[in-house]
């Protein structure tokens, strides 16, 4: 198979999907590689990483798109990539359908078979393709939010950890999954006081044995955040439901009870927010302001730490994407019910239930496909 993978053109995007290492199991099965010029740059992988391992270096998209069976990627294509894609071509990516009905629409004209990282599953029934960068924006969410809670940045001007005699700042995670955990260890690491909700008893059990006195834990409610917001200084959204929308947890209305220059950073935003008045913005212009809160939702988080990323990325990626240039889609499919959950889109036809609830459009049961 010819596997093509094209530079991210998403605004601050430094992400790859190939590494050389990927490049360099593929080439050994057989396969043809081909690379756009300057794609790993922004992660550290030049063009001759990339031809050191037998990959061939082309000059555009264009050319990658036209000559590739397969086009691996990071984030969802852009307006301009997805008039590129054709019928029969396999794309496998994350993609974050529910909130996106013009890239939705756009996928099922072109008539290709796209995979969504975010919705292969493992067997343990996690998502094995979304927890690195899960991990990846778990860590980096008190980060950012600390910095944005810094006064010059418009914040309420507290310091996470406090000082002697001074309080920390409070934080409240909802959402006790991957991308909760990861934010609450790393809160709680520079000395905020955190509480993480969850409405999940036997995770809510998993996180006291294993963190204890590390963070507080509680029950998500609408009743228990109404209670928490008023003293946070930091809310971080770290909900998902796979594949769908996410749930709308704080409102606008909420936020006359909360702190002037409190801070949401919305890790769910790739999935269209879980506070109300999200809206995605990018590393370049990453904070806004509504009455007086102000919101950190970065949609491409990890991006920031791309290299990073990129490998933890690889890392994960790189099994399915080998079975899929192996086997082709159908087979890998068909043998891998995991991988199967991964399927979005085929040939003009819808396949994920979640998405066609979220935008209104009918879908089809992917096994029937097979």
């Amino acid at each position: 198979m010819k596997i093509g993978c094209p530079t991210e053109i998403k605004p601050q995007e430094f992400r790859v999907g190939i590494t050389p290492i990927a490049a360099q199991e593929a080439v050994g099965r057989g396969h043809e590689v081909i690379v756009q010029s300057g794609a790993g740059a922004g992660a550290g992988f030049d063009d001759a990483a990339y031809e050191a391992v037998g990959a061939r270096i082309i000059a555009t998209a264009g050319e990658v798109f036209a000559k590739a069976d397969m086009i691996v990627k990071v984030k969802e294509p852009q307006a301009v990539e997805r008039k590129m894609l054709r019928e029969g071509q396999l794309l496998f990516t994350y993609l974050h359908l529910a909130p996106d009905e013009a890239q939705t629409r756009d996928l099922l004209a072109s008539g290709c078979t796209a995979i969504a990282y975010e919705t292969v599953t493992d067997r343990a029934g996690g998502l094995p393709l979304l927890a690195p960068m899960s991990e990846v924006a778990g860590r980096l969410a008190p980060q950012m939010g600390a910095w944005t809670l810094q006064k010059a940045n418009g914040g309420r001007g507290v310091l996470m950890g406090g000082v002697p005699g001074v309080g920390p700042a409070r934080v409240i995670v909802i959402g006790g999954g991957v991308v909760g955990t990861h934010a609450a260890r790393i809160a709680a690491g520079m000395g905020a006081d955190v509480t993480v909700l969850d409405r999940s008893l036997p995770r809510l059990r998993y996180l006291d044995d294993v963190f204890g006195e590390m963070f507080k834990t509680g029950y998500s409610s609408a009743g228990l955040l109404e209670e928490l917001l008023p003293q946070a200084d930091m809310v971080i959204g770290a909900v998902l439901i796979p594949g769908a929308a996410a749930p709308k947890l704080v409102r606008r209305d909420q936020f006359g009870v909360m702190k002037p220059g409190a801070v949401l950073v919305d890790v769910a935003i790739d999935q269209g927010g879980c506070f109300e008045t999200s809206r995605a913005t990018t590393h370049a212009d990453p904070v806004y302001e509504v009455d007086r809160i102000m919101h950190y939702c970065v949609a491409n988080m990890p991006g920031a730490v791309a290299r990073t990323s990129t490998l933890a990325l690889g890392n994960a990626t790189m099994p399915f994407m080998l079975a899929l240039a192996d086997k082709g889609w159908k087979r890998a499919c068909a043998e891998d019910p995991h991988l199967l959950a991964g399927l979005n889109v085929h040939a003009g036809q819808l396949t994920y239930a979640a998405v066609g609830e979220a935008l209104g459009i009918e879908t089809v049961h992917p096994e029937a496909l097979l």
